[in-house]
């Protein structure tokens, strides 16, 4: 019995660690290349410097996770990418503490990206 407790715990917790934080939109990497060409949008990179030279969409911008972000616009959206999406969230939710309102993290990051 005490078992299943701990199994449904933690998948419960996997759950809750996948699910975006509140005002968090979440986009898949095809439907990033539908937002490429948008100018009201920045778009961040936050893999470190050598992952981002080896691969990357040109018109993200690379701003390292733990980097200052207070630097980075508010008033247009924030597109946040990193290898699987992982990174990405944290840097989004660093941003939104920050009193970023407008914030997307692409599912699947690099990884998923077929560019």
């Amino acid at each position: 019995m005490e078992t299943w407790i701990i199994i449904a715990s933690a998948i419960v917790f996997i759950i809750w660690r996948m699910k975006p934080a509140k005002g968090i939109k979440a986009i898949s990497t095809e439907q990033l290349k539908g937002i490429l060409k948008d100018h009201d949008k920045v778009f961040v990179d936050v893999r470190t410097p050598s992952e981002y030279r080896a691969r990357n969409i040109r018109i993200f911008k690379n701003i390292p996770l733990g980097s200052d972000f207070s630097k980075l616009p508010k008033d247009k959206e924030l597109v946040v990418i990193c290898h699987s999406g992982m990174r990405s969230a944290q840097a989004c939710k660093q941003l939104k503490k920050l009193g970023y309102e407008n914030v997307t993290n692409v599912r699947g990051g690099m990884s998923a990206w077929r560019g």
